[in-house]
Formats: structure tokens, sequence, C-alpha cells
């Protein structure tokens, strides 16, 4: 059954893809049949193992990437590019080791693709952006001298500069320390939250899923489908809701085995 049609709600969506396809020329489909939605303010995350084709669909959610067969619209418009109300994080912080820190997270705000801004407003952006991830102080510092936190705090600064309805987030976390990655992960939900923007992560980790998002979709399969849905209802802060976390894992775990069972 259609994810989107599922909940018999097909209005209000920030992102809606449907019946989405994508194979390489002369390749299998990496995945097909696709249906997909995130509502305003929503974190969704997309969770699945390694080659079910979650990064590569999120490259065509977010515009990076053509689908081979389906329909995607983005704040009501067909989305045939990626979009200046649209934001990306990945694994690898990508900062210009040339800029400081003020520097890269106001990197791009004045490319063509972007709404023309005022430069004092391009400065209060930036500063609010560096102030909501905790950096304020840290303005001047460069690259070389920052933790992998803090890089990724810079990371996160320069997508939330951009005001995005949307921000797509593509395992940002994974590379870090267990401490460091939770304290990102309250970060991503706390910020978000605050500045109204809509979130789909893809991650591979379960417990980062149940964490962070208000849904998480499970993908799975070759070519990759969507199989399962869950509604994270639990109250923030979750970690301590061990007993309701610990069953939807459970869950959760049972459907991926479910899923590698049947592929």
């Amino acid at each position: 059954m259609s994810i989107l049609h599922a909940k018999g709600d097909i209005g209000g969506w920030a992102l809606q893809g449907q019946d989405l396809g994508f194979a390489y020329p002369g390749a299998a489909p990496t995945f097909e049949h696709i249906d997909i939605g995130v509502r305003p303010r929503e974190i969704v995350a997309l969770l699945g193992g390694s080659g079910c084709g979650k990064s590569t669909l999120l490259r065509v959610l977010a515009g990076l990437q053509a689908p081979s067969s389906g329909t995607l619209t983005f704040l009501d418009a067909p989305l045939t590019a990626p979009s200046p109300h649209s934001a990306l994080v990945f694994q690898q912080a990508s900062l210009l080791p040339w800029l400081n820190v003020t520097a890269n997270v106001g990197f791009g705000l004045d490319f063509s693709r972007q709404p023309k801004i005022a430069r004092i407003a391009h400065d209060q952006r930036v500063q609010a952006a560096i102030d909501a991830v905790g950096l304020a102080g840290s303005e001047r510092r460069y690259p070389a001298a920052l933790s992998g936190g803090m890089a990724q705090r810079v990371a996160l600064a320069r997508a939330l500069a951009r005001q995005p309805a949307l921000l797509f987030a593509d395992e940002p976390f994974s590379a870090l320390d267990a401490i460091t990655r939770a304290d990102m992960q309250t970060l991503l939900v706390d910020v978000v939250h605050r500045w109204h923007s809509a979130v789909l992560l893809v991650t591979h980790d379960i417990d980062e899923a149940i964490l962070v998002a208000d849904r998480i979709v499970l993908m799975g399969g070759q070519p990759g489908r969507i199989m399962h849905e869950w509604q994270v209802e639990l109250p923030r802060p979750r970690l301590a809701e061990a007993q309701a976390i610990g069953a939807l894992r459970l869950e959760i775990l049972a459907a991926l085995h479910g899923v590698r069972a049947a592929a």
C-alpha cells in the first residue's frame, strides 16, 4: 500500500514523491515504486541496510539526480533541480580550509540560485546559524582547528543559514564518536524544531532513527522499495523511554530481518 495514501492524508506535504524509480543506464533498477513524503516541520528517518538505494533516493529527492520514473514535487511545485529552499548535510563536513567558520557558514548564500538578500541580512542570518549550533565565539577559527563534532556543527549551520524548508541529511553523524554523535542528534532535533525546518535523515542506525525521527521509513530489497513505516510518538527526551525504545527497536530489527530473508 502506498505510504502517502495509507494515512488518508495526501495534502500538506513539503516533499512528495510518487511511484519513483531510478536506474543507471544499462543497469538494473536501484529502486522502484517508491512513494514517500515529508510533512512541514517533520523529521523523517529513511532507514535501511547498505546497498538498498537509500542514498540514491535522497539524491533524487533533493533534485541532484532525475528519477527514471515517477513524479516529485517540493512545496507544491514539480522538482527538476536542487531547490534554494532546501539544504544538504553529508557525512563529511566538506568545509573549505581557507575560510573561517563565519565564511564557511555563509558560503553559497550569494550564489545566483539563492534568493537575493542584503548584506546586513546575510550577516545576521550567518551569525544566527552559528549561535544556533553552539559555536558563538568560534567565528574566526579555521577548519584545521576544529574537532570533528565542531566541523559538523559548522556544516549544519551552513545548511541552516539558507533557512531551508527541508534539510536533507545523509548519515551526517556516522563518522563521529558515540558521545559527539549523541550531542549532534540532540542538536539536530533542537535546531530544526526552533527553525521550523523539515528533515529527511538517511541512516542505517536504528537507535539514531528512534531518537531523532517523528516517523521512520524502512527501505529494503533489490531493487529498493519502502517496506515498513512507524510513527514515533514517544515524548522527548526519548532516552527516558528505555522500555518503549527497546520494544520499537526489536520491532524494527524483526522487520529488517524479514526484509533480508525475503531478498
